[in-house]
């Protein structure tokens, strides 16, 4: 059974930075990709940036720039730095883990960013 888990979410002001983790457990398949989504209050999900087991990577326009998705294969490991946070930010934020056509999902964790 594959389980995420994201930490690293909380109260930052605008300006500030966080760095998000998430953690696989399970069979993981060398050959996946991670990624991070969000969702605000009042919005639909959205990609925020993903990356292949060979460190390919994409970002949304909107976190260009500040945002750098990372991963540690041995540790079996997302992370999301996350700098110049906008209060636009806010969101509850979740991993996720593609292996094949199955997609697995974190419980989300909320950053929030004050203005």
């Amino acid at each position: 059974q594959v389980q995420l888990v994201e930490s690293g979410g909380g109260l930052v002001q605008a300006g500030g930075s966080l760095r998000l983790s998430c953690a696989a457990s399970g069979s993981i398949f060398s050959n996946n990709v991670m990624r991070w989504y969000r969702r605000a209050p009042g919005k639909q999900r959205e990609l925020v940036a993903g990356i292949t087991s060979i460190g390919t990577t994409n970002y949304a326009d909107s976190v260009k720039g500040r945002f750098t998705i990372s991963r540690d294969n041995a540790k079996k490991t997302v992370y999301l730095i996350m700098n110049s946070l906008k209060p636009e930010d806010t969101a509850v934020y979740y991993c996720n883990l593609v292996m094949i056509t199955t997609n697995y999902w974190g419980q989300g964790t909320q950053v929030t960013v004050s203005s």
